[in-house]
């Protein structure tokens, strides 16, 4: 169990003012409701929200955040309220409290409108306060660390709901180190054997490997030192999940997957950057199509680094990631690491303008959230648009959109207007002119064709990708043939009144008309 000390120490590291008398309250009340519960494990309970309070700490969140998740299952399991934990410790940390308590009653595995309904509750908590979220992570992480005690059935309930919905939102938050990690934790629980194998292959050759690692920092650290640059160079493993990915994507043993070994680059600035991708490039020869630029061109989550391969000693495939200092901590907590604390009061823990421009997607869902009546159809957007890998496309005048890798010309066009998604014809790629099934591109230049006279097909529906492009297409849809059932009643009408031998027009503006309608 993590004893207060150590969490007042660990909290002191990074807030060093905070009111850690709150903290140890707070320590105190939890593990006194507490008393008594055992966990799976035959563990006290509290060592939980101990952990939980650990791993919130390794997020450097704020001290309202850290109390939080040590009473974060008290109102649950004990007998203590809401008013009790606001009478104690505030509104805030109560506010935080009530919100993680809602999110674990929130259940993945239900029936299918249920699901989607209740992802929607999870994202109104999270605009609210996205410290209810962190904490609901940092609790799904701990829980993910001790899921072998549980049963098998739960077990691969818990890891197939952590796969789907915790994972992918822990990467578009930009938290990298949960993302892997909760990945990981899933493979082992849903894909066992899988799991086992890759675990076994990778361990057969670690001390090698390791070796291999040190030999290369050594290496590079020297090199870079000679041309001037004071540099933090770094290597590890893969993470088990993205190798078992590729193998199966390859359909290829694990022998046969290349550049397994990624190696870090730390370095003050990013000018700093691209020279010491140049002195990385002199030293090893780069493979072709593997350097990637997220530093001019930042990904969704904020995450920037330059990433190259190159063949290193051995012959062995590397794949190196140079950044910045401060890159390297957005890259690790994302959101966590931007976001700021504000005093209670307007928007209290909501997202700010500035994170909301950080984090396009997340005000996109918020938006969906609002906009998308159907429950169902808001979280399959959410899985199609923002839990699948993107393309960046760029506009004619240089401006970068990203869309859900499958994209066509139509999400595109949608997404600058919706005037010009209605009229699309077909697009100018790179200077060529494709149709509107073409499969967008990272880098693609893309000019929408149109005409005046075009109209949206069902037919659209077939192959559009984005949920914005579905709704605004399903809408036209349905005013053109609300449209058309009106013409088509406004015709059955005037043939009856002429039959009769009666005009229409005079009758409409007649008392009888009035008197009719």
């Amino acid at each position: 169990m993590l004893p207060v000390e150590e969490l007042v120490e660990r909290v002191r590291g990074y807030q060093p003012t905070a009111d850690t008398g709150l903290l140890r309250k707070a320590y105190d009340y939890a593990e006194k409701a507490h008393q008594g519960q055992k966990r799976k494990s035959g563990d006290p309970y509290f060592t939980h929200p101990a952990s939980v309070a650990g791993v919130i700490c390794d997020l450097r969140l704020d001290m309202a955040s850290v109390c939080a998740g040590l009473l974060h299952d008290v109102v649950e399991d004990t007998l203590a309220t809401r008013k009790d934990i606001e009478g104690e410790f505030g509104a805030e940390i109560a506010d935080l409290v009530d919100g993680v308590t809602k999110l674990s009653q929130v259940n993945f595995t239900s029936k299918e409108d249920r699901q989607a309904e209740n992802f929607r509750k999870m994202v109104v908590a999270m605009a609210r306060d996205i410290r209810v979220l962190l904490i609901k992570l940092c609790d799904r992480v701990d829980n993910m660390r001790t899921l072998e005690h549980m049963k098998p059935e739960a077990q691969q309930r818990i890891a197939r709901e952590t796969m789907e919905i915790y994972a992918p939102l822990a990467n578009r938050l930009g938290m990298q180190s949960f993302k892997s990690e909760l990945e990981d934790l899933s493979f082992k629980y849903l894909e066992a054997d899988a799991y086992a194998e890759v675990a076994s292959q990778v361990a057969k050759t670690q001390k090698e490997r390791d070796r291999y690692i040190a030999d290369v920092c050594k290496t590079l650290a020297s090199r870079l030192a000679e041309q001037g640059f004071a540099a933090d160079v770094s290597g590890r493993s893969k993470h088990l999940y993205s190798i078992w990915r590729k193998m199966k994507s390859h359909e290829v043993g694990i022998d046969q997957i290349y550049d397994i070994i990624a190696f870090r680059v730390l370095v003050e600035s990013v000018s700093d950057c691209y020279a010491c991708l140049g002195v990385v490039h002199s030293k090893w020869t780069p493979v072709p199509g593997r350097f990637k630029d997220y530093i001019a061109l930042p990904k969704p989550n904020m995450y920037q680094s330059l990433h190259t391969s190159v063949i290193g000693p051995g012959r062995e495939r590397i794949e190196i990631q140079i950044r910045t200092a401060d890159m390297h901590r957005v890259a690790e907590r994302g959101i966590a690491a931007h976001w700021r604390y504000k005093e209670k009061g307007a928007n209290g823990g909501g997202v700010s303008e500035t994170d909301a421009a950080r984090f396009g997607w997340l005000k996109q869902l918020l938006e969906w959230q609002k906009d998308l009546k159907d429950p169902a159809e808001f979280l399959e957007g959410v899985k199609v648009d923002l839990f699948q890998e993107e393309v960046y496309v760029f506009t004619p005048k240089g401006d970068v959109r990203v869309f859900p890798r499958g994209s066509t010309p139509v999400d595109f066009a949608y997404q600058i207007h919706t005037d010009l998604g209605n009229h699309i014809t077909g697009a100018r790629v790179n200077g060529k002119l494709e149709s509107l099934r073409y499969k967008l591109r990272s880098g693609d230049i893309l000019e929408v064709v149109s005409k005046p006279d075009q109209k949206p097909s069902k037919d659209w529906l077939d192959f559009v990708q984005t949920t914005s492009a579905r709704a605004k297409i399903r809408n036209y849809l349905r005013q053109a043939e609300r449209e058309k059932s009106l013409k088509l009643g406004r015709e059955l009408v005037e043939r009856e009144f002429a039959r009769a031998h009666i005009s229409l027009s005079k009758f409409l503006k007649s008392e009888g008309a009035a008197a009719f309608v």
